[in-house]
């Protein structure tokens, strides 16, 4: 006896037809992106090992449990999943409809660091701590600016009535992300809001705005560095980051510390490393937040140049597949989304991993998917989420 749909009729037509639909071509398990996940996959996992290594004789952080980070590490990898997985089934479209809530949410969230419910941890007044849980919320203002941005300046051209997005919108889409950043700026998390600007500078690019706003909006940031250093905005631990990365010898025992003491044990990681849980440095703690801020210098001393060369691969794996989305998809909004993101993780990455060799300011940024840090690691997998959601959402071609 044969089936409707051409299956043969046994116990074992449903297993058939649910592989059957999972293969076939233009489902959502083959339109995915591999490549970025498997790459993302892959940084966690070089990330809980990294981790694991650097807090596991930190019994001042680990309570006398050296597996409490890899498992926390671990078990926010896989909230990270869940949360991917719920951002495709949703879609991107539709949560373009939820940005007014999203974004809503966002700044209720980041106001409340400013009352007694924040807490100030490595020097940043930028978490909520409730019970034992503690929460960045700077985290995920990142992706419901690049949501809100994209859903202004693609709402006309999507709909067919303007090439590229008006002036008045353009403004429209940068207030709606200066709230957040100016709140953010308050707490002061100034690494959370240099990574803002500059995915407002990526989302621009991408919307075909007009070079005139490009051009004003950096000219904007500069003339704002410099006004916030002048009065005095800044905490001196701020200060002191940039005195210390201007001049790399100031106060190497106090300001410079960090930095110093980082470059030490990527350098003494020569090519191959001094193997996983062989670092001297990691080891001794000499290197301060090896787990969240400065983690690649873990990745330099114990995987050598080759590990750290092989994260950075993986980075711009995922850098170049999300080039590939942005430039594929047919609609203006996926490829602002897509444009965001990108820059969100270019420039974070290359921070990150910059402050750790000592060409760019402390700016205490994790490095995606491999720093310790469970918001961090909840928003990078909702943009992963993003992106796959504008891959598989693409009209298929023939």
């Amino acid at each position: 006896m044969t089936a409707p749909h051409g299956f043969s009729v046994s116990r074992y037509a449903p297993e058939r037809g649910t592989l059957a639909k999972l293969t076939a071509r233009d489902s959502v398990v083959r339109r995915l992106d591999w490549p970025i996940l498997l790459s993302a996959l892959t940084l966690s996992f070089i990330g809980a090992l990294l981790v694991w290594s650097a807090t596991r004789g930190r019994t001042e952080l680990n309570a006398g449990d050296p597996y409490a980070f890899l498992f926390r590490h671990s078990l926010n990898t896989g909230i990270g999943l869940v949360l991917m997985i719920g951002t495709i089934w949703l879609g991107h479209r539709t949560l373009r409809g939820a940005v007014p809530i999203l974004y809503g949410i966002s700044i209720l969230l980041i106001l409340a660091v400013l009352t007694p419910l924040g807490a100030t941890i490595n020097g940043a007044h930028a978490w909520l701590v409730i019970g034992g849980l503690s929460l960045q919320p700077s985290e995920f203002v990142k992706i419901t600016i690049i949501l809100g941005m994209a859903m202004l300046l693609a709402a006309k051209v999507d709909a067919g009535d303007q090439v590229h997005p008006d002036h008045r919108t353009v403004a429209k889409a940068l207030l709606l992300a200066a709230l957040p950043m100016a709140i953010v700026m308050l707490m002061p998390d100034l690494g959370s809001v240099m990574v803002m600007a500059v995915i407002v500078l990526g989302v621009l690019l991408a919307s075909g705005a007009s070079n005139r706003w490009v051009l004003g909006l950096i000219g904007t940031g500069v003339a704002g560095a410099v006004a916030v250093t002048a009065l005095g905005l800044l905490d001196e631990y701020q200060i002191n980051r940039f005195a210390a990365f201007a001049n790399p010898e100031l106060d190497p025992a106090g300001v410079g510390y960090n930095t110093n003491q980082a470059r030490i044990a990527i350098g003494s990681g020569g090519l191959y490393g001094a193997g996983l849980f062989n670092g001297h440095q990691t080891s001794g703690q000499f290197v301060p937040e090896q787990q969240t801020d400065f983690i690649f210098s873990v990745a330099g001393e114990e995987l050598g140049f080759l590990g750290g060369g092989l994260i950075i691969v993986l980075l711009g794996v995922i850098l170049w597949r999300a080039c590939r989305i942005a430039r594929e998809t047919t609609e203006l909004y996926g490829t602002i989304v897509a444009a965001g993101i990108i820059a969100w993780f270019a420039f974070q990455s290359f921070e990150n991993i910059g402050m750790a060799l000592g060409i760019m300011p402390v700016a205490g940024l994790p490095l995606p998917f491999v720093s310790y840090g469970g918001s961090s690691m909840f928003a990078v997998w909702v943009a992963i989420g993003l992106l796959q959601s504008i891959r598989v959402q693409r009209p298929m071609t023939a």
